[in-house]
C-alpha cells in the first residue's frame, strides 16, 4: 500500500462539477489500495474575490484579519470535497491547516512552515478515511493566530504534509498536463517534460514558471519528496520532479529544460548614489528592512567626473511602493538624487543543467533575441540559467524566439490548457 498526497488547485475545484470530478479521481486512488491525503486550494478565483471585498471594506493594513478572511476559501473547498468523496462511497475527513498541524511563523500573508505535526491526519488515515487538508494556511507557533503562506501556498502545504508523513509521492494536480518547455499560452508548441530535476525546477519556478512555486520545490528537494505534476482534467502521465532525471549512465542530460517568463516584476533605479564603500549596502539594508524580495541587481560604472553611480534592481510589483518608501526614508544615509520606478518590464529566462558543460549557449540565446528585435535592459546568470529583462510588450516574442532557437518546439500538436489559469 502506498501513501499518496494529492494537491488540487483552484481551477481543478472551480465549481460543483469540477469538485465531483476531483472527488471521483481521489476515490479511485483510494479504492486502488492507497492511503490518500489531499491538500486543496480555494475554488476558482475565490481568494482574489475575497481580497477585492476586503479592499472595498477597508483600505487599512489588517494583516491578521485578512488571513482570517482568506483562509475561508480553502475551508469551503475542503468541506465540499469531503462531502463529494463520501458520496463516492469512501470515507473522508476535512481539516484546516491548524487542525492538520501545520505550524508556521507569525508573518501574516507570508508565513513560513516551521513544523508539521499531523496527528489528526494520521488518525484519519488509520481509520481508513481520506484526509482533506486546507492548503495555504497554518497556525503561528507563538501567538496561535491563523496565518497564510502566500501565493502558491497550497503547493507548499502538500509537500510539507508529504514530507511529514513519509509519503511515496506528492501529486500536484493543475490545469496543464505537466511541466512544459514554456508556457503553452504563449508557446502552443511547447513540449511536456517527462522528468526534470529539483535544481532545474527551482530555477524555472523562480523565473516565473507558475506550474510550481519555488518554496514548494525547495521543500521537496530538502526532504527528497518526489513530485508528480499532472492535470486533473486528463489521465496523462505528467512530469516527475526528482533529485535526478533517472535516465541512466548511457544518456547525456538534455542541455535545456525550458524557457520561463515573468510579468509580475518591476524595476527600481536609484540614481546618483555616491560611489563609495557602504552605499550599496545601505541601500539594500533599507530595502530588506521593508521585507522586500530583490531579484536582479545591476550597478552602472561610476561617472568619473561626479563620483556618482546608478543602481537598478527588480522586485515584485506588489512590493514596489514599500521599497520606494524605505529608500526615500533613508535618503540621508544613502545619499541618492532620485528614484525611478518602471513596471512595464518582463523577464525571460533560459534554464538547463546541461548549460554547465555546453558552449555557445549565451551566443545562441542573445542571437535569438537580436533576431526578434528584442532589446535587453538587464542580464543575470547562474550556472544553469540566463535571465534578461526587456520591455513588457516584447516578452511574448522573446519567449517564442528563444524557445524555437533551442529546438524546443514540439511536432506533436499544440499543448492543452484545460482550466486557463495554469494553477
Amino acid at each position: 500500500m502506498s501513501l499518496v498526497v494529492q494537491k488540487y488547485g483552484g481551477s481543478s475545484v472551480s465549481d460543483a462539477a469540477a469538485i465531483k470530478r476531483v472527488a471521483q479521481r481521489i476515490a479511485e486512488t483510494k479504492k486502488a489500495g492507497n492511503d490518500v491525503v489531499v491538500a486543496v486550494s480555494a475554488m476558482g478565483d475565490t481568494t482574489d474575490e475575497l481580497l477585492d471585498l476586503a479592499h472595498e471594506v477597508s483600505d487599512g493594513n489588517h494583516a491578521r484579519e485578512l488571513d482570517m478572511l482568506l483562509t475561508a476559501g480553502e475551508r469551503i473547498s475542503m468541506a465540499l470535497l469531503a462531502m463529494a468523496i463520501r458520496d463516492q462511497g469512501v470515507g473522508a475527513q476535512s481539516f484546516t491547516g491548524s487542525q492538520a498541524g501545520v505550524i508556521t511563523s507569525e508573518h501574516h500573508g507570508k508565513a513560513r512552515i516551521i513544523d508539521v505535526t499531523p496527528g489528526r491526519v494520521v488518525k484519519a488515515i488509520e481509520e481508513g478515511d481520506v484526509a482533506i487538508v486546507a492548503g495555504f494556511q497554518g497556525v503561528s507557533v507563538d501567538t496561535k493566530n491563523i496565518t497564510t503562506l502566500g501565493r502558491g501556498g497550497s503547493d507548499t502545504t502538500a509537500v510539507a504534509i508529504a514530507a511529514a508523513l513519509g509519503a511515496d509521492v506528492c501529486e500536484i494536480y493543475t490545469d496543464v498536463d505537466g511541466v512544459f518547455t514554456a508556457d503553452p499560452r504563449i508557446v502552443p508548441t511547447a513540449r511536456r517534460l517527462e522528468r526534470v530535476t529539483y535544481e532545474e525546477m527551482l530555477e524555472l519556478a523562480a523565473s516565473g514558471a507558475k506550474v510550481l512555486m519555488p518554496r514548494c520545490v525547495e521543500y521537496a528537494r530538502r526532504y527528497d519528496v518526489p513530485i508528480h505534476v499532472r492535470s486533473s482534467f486528463s489521465g496523462k502521465e505528467g512530469t516527475w520532479v526528482t533529485a535526478d532525471t533517472d535516465k541512466g549512465d548511457t544518456m547525456e542530460e538534455p542541455i535545456i529544460a525550458g524557457v520561463a517568463h515573468d510579468r509580475s516584476e518591476a524595476k527600481i533605479t536609484v540614481i546618483g548614489i555616491p560611489d563609495v564603500p557602504g552605499k550599496a549596502a545601505r541601500l539594500f539594508e533599507a530595502v530588506a528592512g521593508a521585507d522586500v524580495n530583490v531579484d536582479m541587481i545591476v550597478q552602472n560604472v561610476s561617472a568619473h567626473a561626479t563620483g556618482l553611480t546608478d543602481i537598478s534592481f527588480t522586485l515584485p510589483q506588489s512590493e514596489g511602493a514599500a521599497a520606494i518608501a524605505a529608500i526615500e526614508a533613508d535618503k540621508a544615509e544613502i545619499g541618492h538624487a532620485e528614484v525611478r520606478y518602471d513596471d512595464e518590464i518582463g523577464k525571460v529566462s533560459l534554464v538547463g543543467a546541461g548549460m554547465r558543460s555546453s558552449t555557445g549557449i549565451s551566443a545562441r540565446f542573445f542571437g535569438a533575441l537580436r533576431d526578434a528585435g528584442v532589446n535587453i535592459e538587464m542580464i543575470s546568470t547562474s550556472d544553469i540559467r540566463i535571465s534578461v529583462v526587456t520591455r513588457a510588450e516584447q516578452l511574448d516574442a522573446a519567449v517564442q524566439a528563444v524557445h524555437t532557437a533551442f529546438g524546443l518546439d514540439s511536432s506533436d500538436g499544440e499543448a492543452v490548457v484545460y482550466g486557463g489559469s495554469g494553477r
